[in-house]
């Protein structure tokens, strides 16, 4: 269970100086969130760059004035024999002015020329602010530290901000500025935090389409190993977070420390040792050659540096006009560069680390409890494109039937769109499909209306088939590899000095999904991507947006731009969900992108919840969504029942095992009403009425999963903050070496209270759950077990939170892929 209060306290923020043994003049910056139970403490030694000497629980307050400087000294290393003067010791931004020998992590150059740049600092201020974020929200007392730092003879300024949020979260970004002669090229900018020499061990994710976030684990050694994303977004393979820690640290246990990087780009994060160091972990946005170049500023500290701190939290640049729109041409030139932020969540295991991130959504989105999560009904693996208006009508009364508030029609209700292969991009409604009058879309979205449910539609705004009315009439605006030079460039691509003589055919990237991508920096192109978005939403009354985002982007270049365009295409992205916002309040954007491909912070501050995997076989699912809630609450995945067999997978699964994977989610359902027998929409019907009972408990509980020594099982939790309450889901994936499987140990409750342990009332029968690919609607066993197990009853069992924490609780003995849940309530 989390070691912290989920009422923030007022932070601590000092600010002492002091002198190092050998003369040095140093000053000490302590943060502290003593209700979140962690602090940072930062050492600037003369002029140099921070660099961390604690992370981790709060330090004594008791003369903390006066040793905090000493914590310099505890931590310098000497000189050793065949090295530099001065033996690497890695700050927040470490360069090779400062001995450092790793990989490069600042690479600006001016006229294709690398620089090297030794920053110097020339401002220091502490501060206790009131942080609000993108999305407006306030998110709470925050302590902050800023520097401003130069590199008079390069040319370069430095402008590096860290925050310890109330969650315990600290973040850093940077803004750098060419205070120079001439164009500053941005190549790297990746901000680090150094960890102490006990996190030995990293564990990141990997995964595919269909197979996201497969925990891998290594040694943390000698080296560098990155996780890249590459593809305009993190993408399946992306480590939502790079966790280094104490070997074979848990979800319970273990001193680890995270980090991610809050960008929906290409991004890295990363982790390093040289025979010098202890490790550093961190990361930043990966930018391609030429796509960020500052023009000069004056050369003071200037207000407009200063005045950063006010701008978009995530990228600093431009904000969005109100009524929609940027508010200046995106490839207008730029003076300053602003990093994403890079997470750090420390914990005493995992579950801890997870809280932070949590702690951090929840309050960005306070309409995750205000507004308990609507079940959802998606038409995608009940209809595909075969859209029309009595399937779907008669598909809204079933979904009313089994409790569902919200119907969202998928894929295929415009243009030429009656597969995946044309008519993407032609955001008018299909005529053939929905033709005007009382069978329209409009027609459907009033009959959902009318039903007491809200009404969601599928976009996919940054994507185009070539077979489109848009690709054919406005070929200049796909993002190209080589962007051809006509008037579409004009004076952007020719300041930018795009290739290709004037007039000349762009070359396209290698086509995917039968699509290429929209180039949301041409204003033109945003402009008619937004105006009919926002139209459809006045028109028929959209509640809520599936936003999907499917190809990988590749060779990404703006013909309008005339330069490599990811990092201006994501900034487009967010300026867009934020337009549509703000001209309509309540509205809901979920971030789909091939399923869980656009996982991140960025996204995150403005989508309200994410679609973790195309996949919905809850086998697969199990692991999906506990290593995508390291990062995302769960209230805030998209969690739904399907058909079995499961349309990814054609794995069969009993409909308990479907209905207890998605529990604890943003439950949904993914599944053809219509083709069900009655046994199954009624099991259906009752599981989400529980679901309903519980659903505003888990937009504030504490999520906790279970260390096991078994492979083959799972247990996982919610827990009431106050700890009086909680319901656990116990998976048995495949078989146990131990036949039943062992007791497990139930965590997160309070070792002195007395809980009465049962069955959620829906799963008390073990021996009937509706299979409807098993005959058309059988009832079949979940458990194996031959005789009664002593505790799963309807009166249940009492016992202390020590005892369950300990030797634990004997679970039902389940045939493989099935899930049960039960709760504990302290009595």
């Amino acid at each position: 269970m989390p070691q912290f209060n989920p009422t923030p306290a007022h932070p601590v923020v000092d600010h002492v100086h002091g002198t190092a043994a050998d003369g040095t003049r140093l000053q000490a910056v302590y943060l502290e969130q003593s209700a979140a139970n962690v602090a940072v403490a930062l050492i600037f030694a003369g002029d140099e760059l921070p660099r961390i000497v604690h992370w981790g629980r709060p330090l004594p307050a008791a003369g903390r004035g006066e040793w905090l400087p000493n914590l310099y000294d505890a931590s310098k290393p000497q000189r050793v024999s065949g090295a530099l003067d001065e033996t690497p010791w890695p700050s927040v931004l470490p360069t090779q002015a400062e001995s450092w020998t790793g990989a490069s992590r600042f690479e600006v150059s001016r006229d294709g020329v690398e620089l090297f740049c030794r920053f110097a600092v020339r401002r220091i201020t502490t501060d206790i602010i009131n942080t609000v974020d993108i999305s407006t929200v306030n998110t709470g007392d925050t302590a902050a530290v800023a520097v401003i730092a130069e590199d008079a003879d390069q040319g370069v300024r430095l402008r590096w901000t860290c925050e310890l949020l109330p969650s315990g979260l600290v973040r850093q970004r940077a803004d750098v500025s060419n205070i120079g002669d001439g164009v500053l090229q941005i190549g790297r900018v990746e901000l680090g935090f150094p960890v102490p020499s006990v996190a030995t061990e990293i564990l990141t994710t990997t995964g595919h389409h269909l197979r996201e976030r497969s925990p891998q684990r290594q040694s943390f050694t000698i080296g560098r190993f990155a996780k890249a994303s590459m593809v305009g977004r993190p993408d399946f393979d992306a480590s939502l977070l790079l966790s280094a820690g104490v070997p074979g640290f848990g979800f319970e246990h273990g001193e680890v420390y995270a980090v991610h990087t809050a960008w929906s780009g290409n991004s890295v994060l990363s982790a390093e040792r040289t025979p010098y160091t202890t490790g550093v972990i961190g990361g930043g946005e990966v930018l391609f050659g030429g796509e960020i170049a500052l023009e000069p500023i004056a050369d003071t500290v200037s207000d407009e540096v200063e005045a950063g701190a006010k701008t978009d939290t995530t990228t600093g640049e431009r904000t969005t006009a109100a009524h929609g729109g940027p508010a200046a041409d995106p490839w207008e030139p730029r003076r300053s560069y602003r990093t994403p932020w890079v997470y750090g969540s420390y914990g005493d295991g995992l579950n801890e680390v997870a809280a932070r991130f949590h702690a951090l959504l929840r309050a960005q989105h306070p309409n995750l409890s205000t507004k308990p999560r609507p079940v959802i009904l998606n038409t995608w693996e009940a209809v595909y494109f075969d859209h029309d208006f009595d399937t779907l009508a008669a598909l809204a009364d079933k979904a009313v039937e089994v409790g569902v508030e919200r119907f969202v029609v998928d894929d295929g209700w415009f243009g030429s769109r009656r597969d995946d292969t044309s008519g993407l991009g032609d955001w008018r409604i299909s005529q053939e499909v929905w033709p005007d009058g009382p069978k329209s879309l409009k027609a459907l979205a009033e009959y959902v209306h009318g039903k007491g449910m809200e009404f969601g539609l599928w976009f996919e705004p940054e994507m185009v088939n070539p077979d489109s009315d848009v690709a054919r009439e406005h070929p200049d605006w796909l993002l190209a590899a080589v962007p051809g030079r006509g008037a579409a460039a004009g004076s952007h691509g020719a300041a930018a000095g795009s290739q290709g003589s004037a007039g000349s055919a762009a070359r396209l990237p290698m086509q995917g999904r039968s699509q290429q991508v929209l180039d949301l920096t041409n204003p033109d192109a945003w402009r008619y991507v937004f105006d009919a978005i926002d139209g459809l939403i006045g028109e028929l009354g959209i509640d809520y947006i599936k936003w999907d985002h499917n190809k990988l982007v590749t060779e990404a270049a703006s013909p309008y731009g005339g330069r490599p365009a990811v990092h201006r295409q994501t900034e487009a992205v967010y300026a867009m969900w934020k337009a549509l916002k703000a001209n309509h309040p309540g509205l809901e954007l979920e971030s789909c992108s091939s399923g869980g491909g656009r996982v991140d912070l960025g996204i995150l501050e403005y989508a309200d919840r994410i679609w973790a995997s195309d996949c919905v076989d809850p086998v697969e699912r199990v692991d999906i969504q506990r290593y995508t809630s390291l990062l995302v609450p769960p209230e805030m995945i998209g969690e739904h029942v399907g058909a079995s067999p499961a349309h990814s997978t054609h794995r069969p699964t009993s409909q308990r095992m479907r209905m207890a994977t998605a529990f604890f989610g943003h439950l949904g359902v993914e599944w053809n009403l219509l083709k069900e027998p009655q046994g199954a929409i009624d099991e259906l019907a009752r599981w989400i009425a529980e679901f309903k009972k519980h659903r505003e408990w888990f937009a504030i509980d504490t999520l906790v999963y279970a260390d096991t020594g078994d492979p083959a099982i799972r247990l996982d939790g919610v827990v009431k903050p106050d700890r009086s309450a909680a319901i656990y889901r116990f998976t048995q994936l495949t078989t146990s070496a131990t036949y039943p499987a062992a007791p497990v140990h139930v965590p997160g409750l309070k070792p002195e209270a007395t809980y009465l342990i049962q069955p959620v009332p829906v799963n008390v029968d073990l021996g009937g759950g509706w299979n409807s690919a098993a005959g058309g609607g059988e009832l079949e066993a979940a458990a194996n077990g031959q005789t009664p197990l002593g505790w799963w009853t309807a009166e249940g069992i009492r016992l202390p939170g020590a005892a369950l924490a300990s030797y634990g609780l004997r679970m039902p003995s389940l045939h493989p892929a099935n899930a049960v849940l039960f709760w504990a309530i302290e009595v």
